[in-house]
C-alpha cells in the first residue's frame, strides 16, 4: 500500500465528506425553516439528492479504482473495492429509507425536523466503519452511525403525546443503555489488544503473525471486541435489545436498523477478524475466534427462528428474523477466516448483505405503506387479512420479500444463502453448521408463510373498512425497486456475484 498527498487522501474518502457535509447542510436549512408547512418534504428531498451524488461519485471513484488498497492516514483508513461497494450498500439503504419516510411521518403526524440529517449522519458512521484500517478509527465509526440511530428511534414525536411515542421512547432508551455497555466493552478490549501489541493498526496486527496467539491479553481484547461486535449484529447472547428496539421504533427506521446498521456491523467483523485478527492460530487455534463465533452462530439461528415461531406481532417477527440472518451471516464470517476459501466467503457475505437490504427495507417499507388500523400501526398478523383482495400488488411484493427472506428461489435471499453454505462447505468443520443452517431455514418457512396466509387466504373482518394505504410517488418507487431487485438478482445472480468479488481488493 502507497501514502498518498493530503490532497488525493481527502479526494479518495470524498463520499464520506460528502454526506457528512449534506447532513450539515440539511441541518442548517431545516433550522431555518422549521415553521414553514413544506419543511419536511424540502428537506426529504434535498436529502435523496445528496445521497445521489453520493452515489454517483463512488462509482466514478470505483471505476477508477486500481486492483490494490490504498493507505491513507497513515494507515489508519484504508479505501479500497470493499470500502466502496459497502458504502454504496449504506447509501441505497439510506435511499430506500428516505424514499419510504416522506408518507409515513405525514401519515402518523410526526413531527420531526432532525430526522433526515440523523440519517445522513448515521450513514457517515458506516461508511467510516467500512473504510476502517485502525481499531479507534473504527470506534468512532461506530458511534458516529450508532448515536443518530439512538435518536431515530425516538422520533415518534408527535404535536399530541401518545402511548405509541411513550413505546418509541422506551425503545430508544433501552438501546442508547445496551449501546453504550457494548461500547465500553469495545473500548476496553480495543486498550487490551493495545496493551498486548502496542498498536491498534489492522497492519500491524496482522504483521504479528503466529505469536500474536500467545499473547493473552490480545486473546481477551479480541473476545472482548467479539462481545461488542455481536451487540450491533444482534447475535446470541447480545441480541435482548432487538425486539423490543425495533417494534417501538418508526417502521422505516426498523428497516434502515435491521439492513444498514447491520451490514455495517458486519463490514466491521469483516475489517477485524479476517484481517486484523486473520493470522491462522487467531482463528482456528485453541484461542482462536473461529470456535466461539461458530457457538454464537449456532444459538443465534436457532433462537431467532424459534423464537419468531411465537409471534404474532410482525415487526419483533421480523425482529427475530433478523438475528436468525445474523447466524447466517456469521457462517460466512468464519468461512472468510479460512485462506483457502477467504475470497469466496467474503464475496458470499457482500452478496448476502446487498440481498437482505433491499429484502428487509422492502418488508418493512410494506409495513409502513399498509397504513393504521383503529389508529395504531397494522402490526399483528390477523390485520393483514384479506389484503391480496383489496391491495394485490402490495401483497405479492410483501409475498416475495418473504421468500425471499426464507431463501426459497428465485429470489435473492436463497443465492445469498447458497453461496455462504457453500462457501462454508469448504472447510469440513464447519459442515455441522451449514446442516443446522438449512435446518434453521426451513423451519423459518412456516412463520413467514403465516403472513402469506393471512394476506390470500384469510378474509377481513365484514365491519372492517377497506385498507387506506399511507402511499406516495416515493413510496411506490423504493417498493416497486426493491421488488424488482429481489427478483432480477435471484434470477440473474452472476451479475452481483462479480460485483461482490470485486469487494476483496485491499482486503
Amino acid at each position: 500500500m502507497k501514502d498518498l498527498s493530503t490532497f488525493s487522501q481527502l479526494l479518495r474518502i470524498s463520499p464520506i465528506v460528502l454526506v457528512a457535509g449534506w447532513a450539515l447542510l440539511t441541518l442548517l436549512v431545516e433550522s431555518f425553516t422549521r415553521n414553514k408547512e413544506s419543511n419536511r418534504s424540502f428537506v426529504g428531498h434535498l436529502t435523496l439528492v445528496g445521497l445521489s451524488a453520493t452515489l454517483l461519485l463512488q462509482l466514478l471513484l470505483l471505476g477508477k479504482m486500481g486492483p490494490k488498497a490504498i493507505s491513507l492516514f497513515h494507515g489508519r483508513v484504508l479505501m479500497d473495492g470493499f470500502a466502496m461497494q459497502m458504502g454504496m450498500l449504506f447509501v441505497v439503504g439510506a435511499l430506500l429509507t428516505v424514499l419510504l419516510s416522506p408518507s409515513y411521518l405525514e401519515g402518523h403526524d410526526i413531527d420531526f425536523g432532525e430526522y433526515y440529517p440523523l440519517l445522513l449522519f448515521s450513514v457517515a458512521g458506516m461508511m467510516i466503519i467500512a473504510a476502517a484500517g485502525d481499531l479507534m478509527v473504527l470506534v468512532i465509526g461506530i458511534e458516529t452511525m450508532s448515536l443518530p440511530v439512538y435518536a431515530l428511534c425516538s422520533s415518534w414525536r408527535r404535536k399530541a403525546a401518545s402511548q405509541r411515542e411513550e413505546a418509541s421512547l422506551e425503545a430508544s432508551f433501552k438501546y442508547f443503555i445496551m449501546g453504550a455497555f457494548s461500547t465500553g466493552i469495545t473500548v476496553y478490549g480495543i486498550a487490551l489488544v493495545y496493551g498486548a501489541t502496542g498498536t491498534t493498526l489492522f497492519s500491524d496486527l496482522v504483521a504479528l503473525g503466529p505469536e500474536a496467539a500467545t499473547k493473552g491479553l490480545l486473546v481477551v481484547g479480541m473476545v472482548m471486541l467479539l462481545g461488542g461486535l455481536g451487540f450491533k449484529v444482534a447475535a446470541v447472547p447480545f441480541h435482548m435489545w432487538t425486539p423490543d428496539v425495533y417494534q417501538g421504533a418508526p417502521t422505516p427506521v426498523t428497516g434502515f436498523m435491521a439492513a444498514a446498521v447491520k451490514a455495517a456491523a458486519f463490514a466491521a467483523m469483516l475489517r477485524v477478524f479476517t484481517y486484523g485478527f486473520g493470522t491462522k492460530e487467531l482463528v482456528f487455534g485453541s484461542n482462536g475466534w473461529a470456535s466461539i463465533l461458530a457457538v454464537i452462530a449456532a444459538l443465534t439461528m436457532l433462537l431467532g427462528n424459534l423464537t419468531a415461531l411465537w409471534q404474532s406481532n410482525v415487526k419483533r417477527m421480523l425482529a427475530y428474523s433478523s438475528i436468525a440472518h445474523a447466524g447466517y451471516l456469521l457462517i460466512g464470517v468464519i468461512a472468510a477466516g479460512n485462506p483457502s476459501i477467504s475470497a469466496e466467503a467474503r464475496s458470499a457475505v457482500v452478496f448476502y448483505l446487498w440481498a437482505y437490504t433491499f429484502t428487509t427495507i422492502g418488508a418493512f417499507g410494506v409495513i409502513a405503506w399498509i397504513g393504521k388500523r383503529e389508529g395504531r400501526e397494522r402490526e399483528d398478523v390477523d390485520d393483514w387479512a384479506g389484503l391480496a383482495r383489496q391491495r394485490p400488488a402490495m401483497a405479492l411484493a410483501m409475498t416475495i420479500f418473504l421468500l425471499s427472506l426464507a431463501g426459497v428461489p428465485p429470489t435473492a435471499g436463497f443465492f445469498g444463502k447458497l453461496f455462504v453454505f457453500k462457501a462454508a462447505l469448504a472447510n469440513t468443520g464447519l459442515i455441522w453448521l451449514v446442516v443446522l443452517g438449512l435446518l434453521t431455514s426451513v423451519v423459518s418457512v412456516y412463520y413467514y408463510l403465516r403472513i402469506v396466509v393471512a394476506m390470500y387466504f384469510k378474509d377481513a373482518p365484514q365491519q372492517e373498512p377497506d385498507i387506506q394505504p399511507m402511499v406516495s410517488a416515493t413510496s411506490r418507487v423504493a417498493l416497486f425497486g426493491a421488488t424488482l431487485f429481489v427478483l432480477l438478482v435471484g434470477m440473474y445472480p452472476t451479475s452481483l456475484w462479480k460485483h461482490a468479488a470485486k469487494a476483496l481488493m485491499g482486503l
